[in-house]
């Protein structure tokens, strides 16, 4: 029953931080900034931001995960006044590839599916 609880809280805080980054003006943070997961610790204490950076410069990406933690208290602040909880967690932004490898996983199965194709093709002739 309490993991339902913090289902709801994560992805309540997940929604508020996503509104917090499209609204925050720093020229740092890409625009293309979504934020995938929120994992909270049980007591609040901490909470894991998993956070997907669509930009073809991965210079760009890890500056951008870097800025996000540096605003973390400012943040957290943000955090407080929009929802309701007793305690704010800490929160620690971390890159997340994974849209990045489903594309390039998508990109090897196409790849390979073509080649198939194309042996078919040869084989029939």
């Amino acid at each position: 029953m309490a993991s339902v609880r913090y289902d709801r809280i994560n992805e309540e805080i997940k929604k508020a931080l996503s509104e917090i980054v499209r609204e925050m003006k720093d020229p740092r943070i890409s625009p293309m900034t979504t934020i995938m997961l929120v994992e909270a610790t049980n007591d609040l204490k901490l909470a894991k931001v998993r956070v997907s950076v669509y930009d073809q410069n991965d210079e760009a990406r890890k500056e951008t995960v870097a800025q996000l933690n540096r605003a973390e208290g400012f943040i957290a602040r943000e955090l407080g006044r929009r929802i309701d909880i007793r305690r704010i967690p800490t929160l620690k932004f971390i890159l997340d590839d994974s849209i990045e490898y489903s594309v390039h996983i998508a990109g090897i199965i196409n790849k390979l599916q073509s080649e198939r194709k194309k042996e078919a093709t040869e084989d029939e002739e």
